[in-house]
């Protein structure tokens, strides 16, 4: 049927122009018509010759359809086809004509791509001219010059026969100085769908909108109560900005009957912004965020398109479940981020957006799957995982698309979307041109599936996740045409999942090894994955010690979801310097709970206490650590009695806590000391402390003050012996003189002269012995600095040099 179509109307315009011109010469000589059958016959082999010819020039002058309305006409409709033709050739075309060329209908939806991927035009396939009025002619197209065009066209005078999709086509002819003949010089090939009536039954087709982004915020969090965030920039702004990319696809969206699948680490991203947040700059630098109104005016555009639509939550951040199933399963703690991811991402859009999110759904990335990835998919809770036709193909030939929910076992449905038109608005679409064609091949495959069977079915499209602003205009153009037209009716994501699945349909899950290599590798590496691991170790001894562990238990966590999002393939270098940012950031916060350095101490004296100091400048306390000090060498010095000794510890948030450790000195020399801070389940936090202690039992400053001591007593001893010496002398003369006396003197006298003398002597020794006795003590009398052996430790009063 589509042959006979295509053979319909086949005489080339040059032909036909060459009989017009000759036709009064035929009309004078009708006794030579005869002889003139065989000329003519010349000319139309000649005009066959030149299109063959045109075939090679065809791309000589490029041809754009910038828009085609109505999409999809019904009966009584005007079919306007507008667009420009630009010269691209060295030569001038004359004589040029832009005509609209009606096709066959295609039977099938292989037709419709290969139609697509043809190249210059070709006679006899690119269907017939409508010709008559229907035309715009340009008397001269002059190189490098693009001229507009506009055809407007009742539908009734194409001639549409059945339902179906028909090839149409914008071509352009004329003339050149080199090849001086009528020919096509120009095509540009769309489809136009005809389906007039109400088709019985209509497809049901599902329309994912995706509200996702890239990683925007880390792990940073201001020191102040509310804990202001930072963002990695200031893009976010520019995408939720009027006619940014995430403005369009809200306000585009609020339209459309949809079914809305969003990452929350987009909603929290936003939401932050509602607030005070900074913006990372040069080096540790940050600028505050000025964008405050315009995240909660789109806050509150996507709130209200998004009431009474489902709206389906992939987990926070919208993880690569690929890359975590070849790559990440195998290294302790990747799973579990799955799950926290799929936790959060209920309550961040339940408490941002008001609605109750649909989290059963899993979605890989491009639909493409594996054993493994549908077990990691769905470890999180997901029973659904959205594939797509191109990996999870027809084996069984199928003639027509079968439903998109499958099921592949274990309680699991894949929701398979449809290759064709989930691809379809990729690429550059800025060009009205490139958008206009790929709304018509979308609504031209929808067609051709309904027409495949009288089975009704539910189709599922599953567009690129991040759509460009370009990209999402055309997407909502063709959804808008599609839902206003006569042989689709609209449907949610879950009533397509579950709908009642086609049993000839393919439900056996591709190997391993059939997963697109393309795809493989753009993955996350194992390394990021290990890396991830690292961080959260660090994270989960960090948090131990805080008195407020959320502040920051949430922002990390949050981090490390971002760090497995999908949004990070083909972008490797980025992935690993965010990954590098969040473990730095935990790094710093943990070492701002650490010991301050000390110098060698010297321990004068058998016994002595040593204080270490535990600075605290995080914004809040830290608890359950405990300090042990450690001797190297127990037999000189002992610390508590043994060879180490531990004390809890607690700091407040910006103070610092000395802990006294008691110590003795078992002998005289130098001791290494090591201090080091553990949690209370035994775990090293921190760098340790290392300093040497120097063990003297008496020091050389002790000895000379106990030297000086011991000379000042020999001196005092021998002063007071010497004093004794001279008393004893003259007690002895005062003796002999009295015995003189008595011998010459009077005997009943016995008191003379010198006895009063005596008295008086004695008197005068009593008066210097008072005024020793009464002065102070000097100063070569010190006392000694340091305690007397003990085997307890001293007091904490006690000063030890540092």
């Amino acid at each position: 049927m589509a042959e006979a179509a295509d053979f319909q109307g086949m005489t080339p315009s040059p032909a036909r122009r060459w009989m017009r011109r000759t036709g009064a010469l035929l009309a004078g000589a009708p006794l030579l018509a005869g002889l003139l059958q065989l000329p003519t016959a010349a000319p139309t082999q000649a005009a066959g010759q030149d299109s063959v010819k045109a075939a090679s020039g065809s791309g000589t002058v490029a041809v754009a359809v910038d828009s085609l309305t109505p999409s999809a006409p019904t009966e009584g409709d005007t079919l306007t086809v507008s667009g420009t033709v630009t010269n691209k050739g060295k030569q001038a075309v004359t004589d040029a004509q832009v005509d609209l060329r009606l096709g066959g209908a295609l039977n099938t939806r292989s037709a419709i791509d290969r139609i697509a991927g043809r190249g210059d035009y070709q006679q006899g396939v690119d269907g017939a001219p409508v010709g008559g009025k229907y035309v715009k002619e340009f008397s001269k197209l002059t190189p490098g010059v693009s001229q507009r065009f506009s055809i407007s066209v009742p539908v009734d005078k194409l001639d549409l026969g059945e339902d179906g999709v028909y090839e149409f086509a914008v071509s352009l002819s004329g003339e050149t100085a080199a090849r001086p003949w009528d020919q096509v010089l120009g095509i540009q090939r769309t489809f136009l769908p005809w389906q007039p009536d109400e088709a019985d039954p209509k497809t049901r087709t599902t329309v994912m909108w995706p509200l996702i982004s890239t990683a925007h915020m880390t792990a940073q969090t201001g020191s102040d109560e509310s804990q202001t965030p930072v963002f990695r920039d200031d893009e976010l702004a520019k995408e939720i900005a009027p006619g940014g990319r995430l403005e369009q696809l809200v306000s585009l969206g609020k339209d459309l009957d949809v079914t809305w699948v969003i990452d929350p680490d987009l909603l929290a991203s936003v939401d932050a912004m509602t607030e005070r947040y900074r913006v990372q700059g040069e080096g540790d630098a940050t600028t505050a965020g000025t964008h405050q109104a315009l995240a909660k005016q789109w806050l509150a555009d996507l709130q209200e398109a998004v009431q009474d639509k489902e709206v389906v939550a992939l987990p926070f951040s919208d993880p690569d479940l690929a890359s975590l199933a070849h790559n990440g399963t195998n290294v302790t703690g990747s799973l579990s981020h799955l799950k926290e991811a799929t936790e959060a991402a209920v309550v961040t859009v339940d408490s941002i957006l008001h609605v109750e999110p649909n989290t059963d759904f899993a979605w890989p990335v491009n639909g493409a799957v594996d054993p493994s990835i549908v077990k990691v998919a769905t470890s999180a809770g997901a029973d659904k995982v959205i594939a797509r036709s191109d990996s999870l193909e027809e084996a069984g030939g199928l003639p027509y698309t079968p439903s998109a929910a499958r099921p592949i076992g274990g309680g699991t449905t894949a929701v398979v979307a449809d290759a064709r038109m989930s691809t379809l608005f990729q690429g550059n679409l800025t060009r009205a041109s490139s958008s206009t064609l790929a709304v018509q091949r979308f609504l031209a495959q929808s067609l051709a599936l309904n027409l495949q069977t009288d089975n009704q079915r539910s189709i599922v499209v599953a567009p690129q996740r991040m759509p460009t602003a370009s990209q999402a205009r055309a997407m909502a153009e063709a959804v808008t045409a599609l839902q206003d037209g006569t042989w689709s009716q609209s449907q949610d994501l879950t009533a397509a999942a579950t709908a009642k699945p086609d049993s000839a349909a393919t439900t056996q899950v591709p190997a391993a090894s059939k997963y697109p290599s393309s795809l493989r590798k753009q993955e996350l590496p194992r390394s990021a994955f290990t890396q991830i691991a690292t961080t959260q170790d660090k994270l989960d001894k960090f948090k131990v010690i805080l008195t407020n562990q959320d502040r920051v238990v949430t922002p990390f966590g949050r981090a490390m979801n971002r760090e497995m999002s999908t949004s990070w393939r083909g972008r490797s270098a980025e992935a690993a310097d965010y990954r590098n940012g969040v473990e730095a950031y935990v790094d710093s916060l943990a070492g701002q709970v650490t010991l301050i350095d000390k110098s060698e101490t010297k321990l004068s004296g058998r016994s002595a206490t040593i204080p270490v100091t535990v600075q605290n400048n995080l914004v809040q306390g830290a608890d359950h650590l405990v300090l042990r000090l450690t001797s190297s060498s127990p037999r000189r010095l002992e610390i508590g009695g043994e060879r180490f000794f531990e004390q809890p510890v607690a700091v407040s948030g910006g103070h610092s806590q000395t802990v006294k450790f008691p110590t003795s000195a078992q002998a005289n020399g130098q001791a290494t000391v090591v201090a080091q801070l553990y949690t209370e389940d035994g775990q090293k936090y921190g760098a340790p402390v290392t300093f040497d202690v120097k063990v003297t039992e008496f020091t050389a400053t002790v000895m000379l003050v106990i030297g000086g001591g011991f000379l000042l007593l020999v001196l005092a001893g021998f002063r007071m012996y010497t004093q004794r010496k001279r008393a004893a002398a003259r007690a002895a003369e005062e003796d002999g003189a009295e015995e003189t006396s008595e011998v010459d003197g009077d005997p009943e006298n016995p008191e003379g002269p010198e006895d009063r003398l005596t008295h008086e002597d004695l008197l005068e020794e009593e008066s210097r012995t008072s005024a020793r006795q009464e002065a102070p003590e000097q100063p070569s009398d010190p006392t000694s600095d340091t305690a007397a052996e003990s085997a307890d430790p001293s007091g904490t009063g006690e000063r030890v040099d540092r």
